[in-house]
C-alpha cells in the first residue's frame, strides 16, 4: 500500500501495455487528488480506463488521464460532477497516445474555460500537496480533502505541513477571496472547517499536566482567527506537552481565572489584526503569580500572530512562526 492508499503490485516501474500507463495512484498524484476519488469517479461517472490489464490490476492512458484533467478543470468551476463528467467524456479524444512514465499529462482545458473559471490559485513554487488541496477545495469535495489533509500531516509532520502544505493553501485561497469580492467564500470556510478538523484528528489527545507544566491557549478579546492557534495545539500535543485550547476571544476575567486555577508555565495569546492585540492585558497575565508562597512562579506569556507587530510588551517573546512557538513552549514546559 502507497502513501496515497493505492495498492500495489510490485511492477510499478514496468510498462505493462507496451505503450505504458499509470496506476490508479500515479494518477491522483498527478492530479492533486486522492485515490479514492479517482475511483467514484470511475464508478458513478463512467470515467475509468478505456482498457484494463489481466486481474485486478488497472493501467491510465493518456486519453484515460485527459478525461480526468477535464474533469478537475470542470468542477474547479463549480459544475456539477454529472455534468462535468458527461462534458468530459464527449470531449475526449480518442487519439491521444499512451502515456508513459516520463510523460506530463495534457491538454489543458480550452481558453474559455480557464478565462471563465478564474478559479486557478496562484500558489507559485510550492508542494505538490498544495495544490491538490486546493483543488479538492475548489471542487467542494469533502472525502479527498480531509484525506489528502490528513495524509500531508502524516508525511511531513504536523508542524512542517502547517508550514508548507496548509497555510500557502490557505492563503491562496484567501487573495482569491480577496480578488474576487464575494466569490469564493465558501471555499476558504469549507477549508478552513475541513483544516480545523484535520488538526485535532492528528493530534493525541491532550495530558492531564501538572501545575507548572501546562500552556495556555487563547484568543485575545475581539479576536476570531483561531486556526494558526488551533495548529499550535496539536503541534504540542503531538510531542505529549500538555496544552488547554479555550479559542476565539476569550474575556478577559475568564483568561484570569484559567491562569489562576491551572497554573500554566505558558500562556498565548493569539491576536490576528492590531485592533485586538493589547500590550496592557499581555502584561497583566505574565504579572500574575500562582503556587505556594514563597515559591510563587508566574507564566511565561507569548504575544502570537501578526497582531502584535509593533505593539508586542516589552520582554515578552513573540515568535515568528509556529516552529519558534513550539520550541519556546517546550524550553519552558521542560526547563
Amino acid at each position: 500500500m502507497d502513501v496515497n492508499g493505492e495498492a500495489g503490485d510490485g511492477r510499478d516501474g514496468e510498462d505493462v501495455r507496451g505503450g505504458g500507463g499509470l496506476t490508479t495512484g500515479e494518477v491522483a498524484r498527478r492530479l492533486g487528488v486522492a485515490p479514492t476519488t479517482v475511483r467514484t469517479w470511475d464508478r458513478r461517472y463512467g470515467l475509468g480506463p478505456d482498457a484494463h490489464t489481466g486481474g485486478r490490476h488497472r493501467r491510465w492512458t493518456a486519453a484515460d488521464v485527459a478525461r480526468l484533467e477535464r474533469m478537475c478543470a470542470l468542477t474547479a468551476t463549480g459544475m456539477p460532477p454529472a455534468e462535468a463528467a458527461r462534458v468530459a467524456r464527449a470531449d475526449a479524444s480518442p487519439d491521444a497516445a499512451p502515456l508513459r512514465r516520463d510523460a506530463a499529462p495534457s491538454p489543458r482545458p480550452p481558453a474559455r474555460e480557464r478565462g471563465r473559471a478564474g478559479s486557478g490559485l496562484r500558489l507559485g513554487d510550492v508542494r505538490q500537496e498544495c495544490k491538490g488541496i486546493a483543488r479538492a477545495a475548489l471542487r467542494l469535495d469533502a472525502a479527498a480533502l480531509e484525506e489528502l489533509l490528513l495524509a500531508a500531516i502524516a508525511e511531513h509532520g504536523l508542524v512542517a505541513a502547517w508550514t508548507e502544505v496548509i497555510m500557502p493553501t490557505l492563503q491562496a485561497v484567501g487573495r482569491k477571496w480577496e480578488s474576487s469580492g464575494e466569490r469564493y467564500v465558501e471555499v476558504e470556510h469549507f477549508l478552513s472547517w475541513h483544516v480545523s478538523g484535520a488538526l485535532r484528528r492528528s493530534a493525541p489527545p491532550a495530558g492531564a499536566g501538572r501545575p507548572g507544566a501546562v500552556t495556555v491557549l487563547a484568543c485575545v478579546p475581539g479576536e476570531n482567527h483561531t486556526l494558526p492557534l488551533e495548529a499550535l495545539a496539536a503541534a504540542l500535543a503531538e510531542r505529549g506537552l500538555p496544552v488547554r485550547m479555550f479559542g476565539a476571544a476569550l474575556p478577559v476575567e475568564s483568561l484570569v481565572a484559567v491562569v489562576r486555577r491551572t497554573g500554566p508555565a505558558v500562556v498565548g495569546l493569539w491576536a490576528q489584526s492590531r485592533t485586538t492585540a493589547s500590550r496592557p492585558l499581555a502584561q497583566h497575565v505574565a504579572a500574575m503569580e500562582w503556587g505556594v508562597r514563597g515559591a510563587r512562579r508566574k507564566p511565561v506569556v507569548l504575544t502570537l500572530g501578526p497582531g502584535w507587530a509593533g505593539r508586542g510588551a516589552s520582554g515578552l517573546p513573540r515568535p515568528s512562526g509556529l516552529a519558534e512557538a513550539v520550541a519556546l513552549v517546550q524550553s519552558v514546559a521542560r526547563g
